[in-house]
This record gives structure tokens, C-alpha cells and sequence, in this order.
């Protein structure tokens, strides 16, 4: 199976880049995952920043194939057991697994238009840099729920 995160920006901070690195290590027994980063845009109104940012998403998203998921606190809750189902159903459907990380202003309409589902973990704000490490440890905990194995780290 292969997981693509796409996201907004880069990791600025060395801990979170170490953190993302070791969850992908881990995933490699269950899957090829690539993190795609685009460009955070300067513009005047937060809207005119997400319309930007969200035209660079989908234009990247538009040569990955498989299940889109956009993640954004006003989305569908799911808890790690709904988000193992949710890699298996995408591993089974499509082979692949697309998930969307906004900026600092979230994502635009059209991303979330063009997504799948919009899941969300909950409605506390999160940096979005530290969202990657989230992610990939709920995708890590995600495909040890679906293997049967236990994880409690």
C-alpha cells in the first residue's frame, strides 16, 4: 500500500522532522509512504493564503492515485480504531491513501470539496508541522490495529 501526507510548509524544527523520521521508518513493514510538502503562500486575507495553498495541493494530489482524506477539525470525529478501517477500506478499494494537511488557516473549500471525507481528530488546534507527527503515528497505530498486534507507545 502506499500513503501519501501532503501538506503546507516545511518541518523548521529538528525534533518533529526526527519524530516524522521514525514513524516512517516503522511504516515501512506496512506500506511505502511519502510526505509531499508545498508551499506556504504570503497573501493578504486568509482566505486569498488557503485559496493558494489549496490550488498547490491539488495540483499535486492530481498525479497521486488512491482514497483522499482531508484532515480538519471540522470534520467527521474518528478514533484510532474508525482510522485503522478507514487505511484498510482505501488499502482494499485503492491500494493507496491520500491525507491533506492545511496551513496555518486550514484548508480551502476546493480541498476539502475534492476529498473523499474530511476526518477530523478532534477540535483542539494544532501546529500544523506537529500535525504530521500525529498523523503518522495514528497511520503507524492504524496499521497495528488492523494487524492484530498491540501498540501503546
Amino acid at each position: 500500500m502506499k500513503i501519501n501526507i501532503i501538506s503546507v510548509g516545511k518541518i523548521k524544527e529538528k525534533y518533529f522532522a526526527d519524530a516524522l523520521s521514525e514513524y516512517k521508518k516503522r511504516l515501512s513493514a506496512f506500506c511505502e509512504i511519502c510526505v509531499a510538502e508545498v508551499a506556504e503562500c504570503a497573501k493578504n486575507t486568509p482566505e486569498e493564503i488557503k485559496s493558494a495553498e489549496g490550488f498547490l495541493i491539488l495540483e499535486r494530489l492530481s498525479k497521486m492515485k488512491g482514497e483522499t482524506f482531508a484532515l480538519d477539525r471540522g470534520g467527521e470525529a474518528v478514533d484510532s480504531e474508525d482510522f485503522s478501517k478507514l487505511i484498510g477500506g482505501a488499502k482494499t478499494r485503492r491500494g493507496a491513501a491520500n491525507f491533506i494537511i492545511g496551513g496555518s488557516y486550514g484548508l480551502s473549500a476546493e480541498v476539502l470539496k475534492k476529498a473523499d471525507r474530511v476526518i477530523s481528530f478532534g477540535t483542539p488546534t494544532f501546529p500544523h508541522q506537529l500535525f504530521r507527527v500525529i498523523l503518522a503515528e495514528q497511520i503507524y497505530r492504524g496499521f497495528m490495529i488492523e494487524s492484530g498486534r498491540s501498540y501503546h507507545k
